[in-house]
């Protein structure tokens, strides 16, 4: 039953990785702008009604949103690693264990997170015995 999660898991991590890197793309949303003007110049919309009319164009642009908003994250997100792995890289005595912590799996990364707790609670020990003597 837990081989059957793990790989459910892993696969959900694949998919939204892929997802991920697909809806960031430019090439995304230049194809997600030319469905929208080809929808918004279509002859059906201009028979519909004034209020089919601007719900189609508030989904529109929603829907193009998605893609810059996306666009975005994936930027800052890359940013956001390199600066961390350059600071991790940079610091002798830093674990290398989380550079790279993004493609790490969920599971993974839960277990660097409960070595993590373990080392913040045996750091404040130390410091509680010190502070009594």
């Amino acid at each position: 039953m837990k081989s059957i999660y793990g790989r459910i898991e892993r696969g959900f991590e694949k998919l939204t990785s892929v997802a991920t890197a697909i809806l960031g793309n430019s090439i995304a949303f230049i194809i997600a702008l030319c469905t929208v003007v080809f929808w918004l110049t279509n002859k059906k919309f201009y028979t519909q009604d004034i209020h089919s009319s601007i719900g189609d164009v508030i989904l529109g642009v929603t829907f193009l949103s998605l893609f810059i908003i996306q666009k975005s994250f994936v930027h800052f997100a890359a940013s956001l690693h390199l600066k961390v792995n350059e600071l991790v890289a940079s610091h002798e005595p830093a674990s290398n264990a989380v550079i790279n912590a993004e493609e790490k799996t969920e599971d993974e990364i839960t277990e660097l997170s409960k070595e993590y707790d373990e080392l913040v609670a045996q750091i404040r020990h130390e410091r509680k015995d010190k502070s009594h003597k």
